[in-house]
C-alpha cells in the first residue's frame, strides 16, 4: 500500500511511551491529499498547518512545540483505516481528520481503540452516533444543519416541492435522509431523489430529471468537483428555479470551478472565510499570505480544530488523552479567551458542536453572507 507523507515541524514520537517523555506534541493528520476528496483534504490540512505554525511561534502547547505529520488517505476508507493504525503505533496525542465521512467512519475505530482524541471534518450524522467518546467534529453535523436549511426553504423560498440531487456515498445518503425528513416535517414534498456517483463527470441526465420534474426548487448535495459540474449543467440546460445546498455548494472551490454558473446558488454554511468577524478576517488574510489562495470552509475547520486542541489541553494543564476527551464533553470555548477558535463554540456529550452559522449566496463570483443564524442552543 502506498502512502504519501508530509512532515511538518519535526518527526513524530515513535510510541505512546515516547510521547510521554517527548519534548514535542505529536499530532497526525489523516487527510485527503489526492483522489476525489483532495480539495477538502488539502484545505483542511493547510488550515491545521497554519495553526501549528502560529501556535509553535507563540511557544507551543504548555511549552511544547507541535510535531505535525500529514498522511494521504487517497480519499480511500481502507487507506484511512491503515493510516489511523499507523498513527496509533506512533503514539500521537491527537488525530486530525479525515474529512470524508466514509473514511472517518472506518478509521475512527482505530483511534477509539487506542483512546486517542480524533477531530473530523465529516458531516454525516452517524459519525457521532456510535457512542465513541473520542470523536469530535470541526463542523456541524447534518442533523444540526439540515433543519436550518429546511426552515430557509419554507420561510424564504416558500417552496412546496423540492428535488434532491445527491452523491451516492455515506455523506450524500445521510444528507438525503435528513433533508427529506426535515422538509417533509414542514409539509414540503420531495418528489425526486436523484442519485449521482462520486467522481461523476456527466450531469446531463440528473439535471434533465430535475428540469422536467416541475418541482419548485432543487437541493444539491455532493462533493466540490461534482457540485460544480452540476451547477454548470444546470446553467447549460437553463434551470431557472432556486438551487440550494449546504456548505459545499457555495464554497470557494465550487465557485472557482463553476464560474458564472455558480451565481445565484444558495447554501447554509457553518464556517465561511467571508464571515463578518475580525478573527475570521485575520485567518483569511494569513491563509492567503501562506498559500496564495483563499480558504474554503475546510481550511477553517482544520485551523479552528487545532486551536481547540490547544485550548482544551491548556485548560487541563496537562497532556492526558482520557482527561482531554472528558473535558471536551459540554465544554464552551470563547473567542475572547481563545482567538484561534474563530467563533464561540460549544460541544455536547456526543462530540457535536454548536455555534453561529450563515446563509450565503453567490453573487458576481463571490460568496456573500446574507444572514447570520444563531446557535441552535440559543433559539
Amino acid at each position: 500500500m502506498k502512502f504519501s507523507v508530509k512532515f511538518i515541524c519535526g518527526a513524530l514520537a515513535l510510541s505512546a511511551s515516547a510521547f510521554g517523555a517527548a519534548q514535542t506534541v505529536p499530532i497526525a493528520g489523516l487527510v485527503e491529499l489526492s483522489g476525489t476528496g483532495a480539495t477538502s483534504g488539502i484545505n483542511f490540512d493547510n488550515g491545521v498547518k497554519l495553526a501549528v505554525k502560529e501556535i509553535n511561534a507563540a511557544g507551543g502547547i504548555l511549552g511544547r512545540k507541535i510535531a505535525y505529520e500529514s498522511m494521504d488517505t487517497q480519499s480511500n476508507p481502507g487507506v484511512a483505516k491503515a493510516l489511523a493504525q499507523k498513527a496509533v503505533d506512533q503514539g500521537v496525542y491527537v488525530v486530525m481528520g479525515p474529512v470524508f465521512s466514509g473514511s472517518i467512519m472506518v478509521s475512527m475505530a482505530e483511534t477509539r481503540r487506542a483512546e486517542i482524541p480524533n477531530f473530523t471534518g465529516g458531516e454525516a450524522a452517524a459519525i457521532t452516533q456510535q457512542g465513541n467518546p473520542y470523536i469530535f467534529r470541526t463542523s456541524f453535523t447534518q442533523a444540526t444543519a439540515m433543519p436550518k436549511v429546511a426552515n430557509y426553504i419554507r420561510d424564504t423560498v416558500k417552496a412546496k416541492t423540492v428535488d434532491v440531487i445527491f452523491v451516492n456515498n455515506d455523506f450524500g445518503k445521510g444528507g438525503l435522509d435528513l433533508i427529506r425528513k426535515e422538509l417533509e416535517s414542514r409539509g414540503i414534498k420531495v418528489p425526486n431523489a436523484i442519485s449521482t456517483e462520486p467522481g461523476q463527470i456527466d450531469f446531463s441526465s440528473p439535471v434533465l430529471k430535475a428540469r422536467q420534474s416541475g418541482s419548485d426548487a432543487l437541493f444539491v448535495y455532493s462533493n466540490e468537483e461534482e457540485s460544480a459540474r452540476a451547477l454548470r449543467e444546470l446553467r447549460k440546460q437553463g434551470y431557472a428555479k432556486p438551487i440550494i445546498g449546504e456548505t459545499v455548494l457555495t464554497s470557494q472551490k465550487v465557485i472557482e470551478l463553476a464560474g458564472d454558473a455558480a451565481n445565484g446558488a444558495i447554501a447554509h454554511v457553518g464556517l465561511s472565510a467571508d464571515a463578518p468577524m475580525p478573527q475570521v478576517k485575520k485567518f483569511n488574510d494569513a491563509f492567503q499570505a501562506e498559500y496564495k489562495t483563499k480558504s474554503d470552509h475546510n481550511g477553517l475547520k482544520g485551523y479552528s480544530g487545532m486551536y481547540i486542541v490547544k485550548a482544551v489541553t491548556e485548560k487541563l494543564g496537562k497532556f492526558d488523552q482520557k482527561a482531554f476527551a472528558l473535558a471536551m464533553k459540554n465544554v464552551t470555548l470563547t473567542v475572547k479567551d481563545n482567538p484561534g477558535i474563530l467563533m464561540d463554540v460549544s460541544f455536547d456529550q456526543n462530540g457535536d458542536l454548536d455555534r453561529e452559522s450563515f446563509m450565503t449566496r453567490v453573487e458576481n463570483g463571490k460568496q456573500v453572507i446574507s444572514a447570520v443564524l444563531a446557535p441552535v442552543g440559543k433559539k
